[in-house]
């Protein structure tokens, strides 16, 4: 499948290894190695627009740049037939094939600490150290979280979501030019928009083509995506000392749900998350609003039996305050790196987007995650 017009290409690529023997000389097959990778167009960069006549009364407005980008999803070596160069001709197989199909970038994500992916990719590949986000990851409770009476809590149609999103952040860098896809797939639970109360209302709401017309003066969004119903997490190596004591936190909290005690949820089994993205918003108390969508977020993956609700975001994103999670289960610096893969591509209006510096936010598609 070929990436055209936004839609997201995909393939896999696997390294086999082929045994002779037995007593009949037959051959046997033998999966040594995986690599997954997509391309999409995102947001690279952006241009002022050309209002031409009306260019004196009106300022130019921030237009997006957006480039083919592929993404290495995932590198998997079988252990016994490590450090054999396995892992590198996977990589620059798959490379061939975004250059094919007309990728001008290339990224990945690791653990800053996984040095053996880290050398491959920046030593060998050509790789560069890109960005560093943040992985937050806030537990299940028990109980319900409470959410501010303050904030009045509207959840948007994808049409309503996708005009919102286009005319807010397609901006912001790595913004999928097929947002429709996304806000429109399955795993999709919905987009929240929180205001202030008296502002809006669910029965009375215009839509956000004339809510963008005159917003108030704070506003925030997020989106929910079901990563439960495609695959589960497991926390292992934990004592039989910690497993007591988290299993005595969720006694305690839903004996006890009125007094909203922090409890640790049961990751020591297979369990399932949500992951929060399209995270936005505007205005002085923007953070605050944000967490009250994140209680809403919560309470809906306690519904669904999750056992945490995830989200990755930048470094410097001001919004990062007011998103609930723990230090000790999130990764406060994660590691994107990317790769120009051709150089005759034109630098156009953004230059070489390797070289570019952080922006204050980044667009995570949960299709990645």
């Amino acid at each position: 499948m070929v990436a055209d017009g936004g839609v997201v290409a995909a393939v896999v690529v696997v390294a086999e290894l082929v045994v002779v023997g037995g007593g009949e000389d037959k051959e046997r097959r033998e999966i040594v190695g995986m690599i997954r990778g997509c391309i999409k167009t995102v947001t690279c960069g952006t241009k002022l627009s050309r209002n031409g006549k009306n260019c004196s009364t009106k300022p130019p407005e921030p237009l997006p740049v957006y480039t083919k980008l592929a993404y290495i999803l995932g590198l998997r070596v079988s252990p016994s037939h490590r450090r054999m160069g396995i892992g590198l001709k996977l990589v620059r197989r798959m490379e061939q094939w975004f250059g094919e199909n007309g990728a001008e970038y290339s990224y990945m994500a690791t653990e800053t600490d996984n040095m053996a992916s880290v050398k491959l990719f920046t030593q060998k590949c050509g790789y560069c150290k890109f960005r560093t986000p943040a992985i937050l990851v806030q537990p299940v409770f028990a109980h319900r979280v409470r959410i501010d009476k303050r904030v009045t809590i509207i959840k948007l149609s994808p049409a309503d979501a996708e005009v919102l999103y286009r005319r807010r952040f397609s901006t912001t860098e790595f913004f999928p030019r097929d947002i429709d896809a996304v806000l429109n797939n399955k795993l999709s639970l919905g987009t929240f928009l929180a205001v202030p109360r008296g502002t809006y209302e669910p029965e009375s709401w215009p839509g956000a083509a004339e809510f963008l017309v005159a917003p108030p003066e704070t506003w925030a969004v997020l989106s929910v995506w079901n990563c439960m119903d495609v695959f589960r997490l497991e926390v292992r190596g934990a004592s039989r000392v910690r497993r007591a004591v988290a299993k005595t936190t969720r006694v305690v909290d839903r004996a006890l749900p009125w007094l909203h005690l922090p409890s640790i949820p049961e990751v020591f089994r297979p369990f399932g998350f949500h992951f929060l993205y399209g995270l936005g918003g505007e205005g002085p108390n923007a953070a605050k609003y944000m967490r009250a969508l994140c209680g809403l977020a919560h309470n809906l993956a306690q519904e669904h039996g999750c056992g945490v609700v995830a989200t990755e975001v930048a470094s410097r994103e001001p919004l990062r305050l007011g998103i609930p999670h723990w230090k000790s289960l999130s990764c406060a610096e994660d590691l994107w790196c990317i790769k120009r893969l051709g150089e005759d591509y034109s630098d156009g209006s953004v230059g070489d987007w390797t070289k570019s510096p952080p922006g204050l936010s980044i667009f995570v598609d949960p299709r990645e995650f």
